[in-house]
């Protein structure tokens, strides 16, 4: 397996590769559009990039940084219960051990009709093959995103199955009301430039003169290109109102 990334050097091959900034922005433009006004935290912080587009977020992660404004799991978030808008994250979900207790935790912080706002990897036919040929994540498509229970503290955090949020996406999107949650959109796209920028890999097959005009390209495809050879998936859960939650005020 590759050596992960600190967060620092992470941070440096984002301050070197301009073609990557503009990918990430684009992104970034993504969810923005998705996310309620108000109270944002972001999971999975990492290098600290989503702060140069929406500098309200409060950035959180399990792994220190000296940017970031809080440290902890996203599995135990340490907020009160209906304090927050949207919980929000990039490349974060399918890192976590357990993503049923991150979304029972993102459903207890939000408030009624509330935002989890997510860009995560996405499992088509052909970034299939890409991955599986070019990188080192595992993609298991056979495992159950919602199983139950507890979080070992000795697990390496950048553990992963790429595969969570196409499962969440799809095969096992109804079972997202067991947590709460209702899946109001899904978007998979990213053909093209994400993979020519080589992501946080130091190379880059995508001149930056031609990264924005490839982002633009993107956001007129087809959706069911995305479906067949996206490299990227956005997926918005809306806290579901329920009997439980009743009491709380807009």
């Amino acid at each position: 397996m590759e050596h992960a990334l600190t967060p620092e050097e992470a941070r440096a091959v984002w301050q070197a590769k301009s073609a990557l900034r503009v990918v990430y922005e684009d992104y970034y433009d993504r969810m923005a559009a998705w996310m309620r006004p108000g109270r944002s935290v972001e999971v999975g912080a990492g290098s600290g990039n989503l702060k140069s587009c929406l500098p309200g977020v409060l950035a959180t992660d399990i792994v220190p940084a000296p940017w970031l404004d809080l440290v902890t799991d996203a599995q135990r978030l340490p907020f009160r219960r209906g304090t927050v808008n949207n919980v929000v994250g990039v490349d974060v979900l399918h890192h976590v051990e357990y993503p049923r207790r991150f979304l029972d935790e993102a459903r207890r912080v939000l408030r009624p009709g509330g935002r989890v706002v997510l860009v995560e990897p996405a499992i088509t036919p052909v970034s299939r093959l890409a991955f599986r040929l070019g990188h080192p994540e595992p993609v298991d498509l056979r495992a159950d995103p919602l199983e139950a229970g507890e979080p070992d503290p000795r697990r390496d955090p950048f553990e992963s199955n790429q595969a969570v949020p196409t499962l969440l996406a799809g095969r096992d999107r109804r079972r997202l009301a067991e947590v709460g949650f209702e899946l109001v959109h899904a978007d998979w796209f990213g053909p093209l430039a994400y993979p020519l920028s080589g992501g946080f890999r130091p190379w880059s097959l995508l001149p930056q003169r031609w990264s924005g005009p490839l982002v633009r390209l993107e956001r007129r495809l087809p959706a069911r290109l995305g479906r067949l050879a996206g490299f990227r998936l956005l997926l918005v859960l809306r806290e579901e109102i329920g009997p439980a939650r009743s009491c709380y005020r807009w």
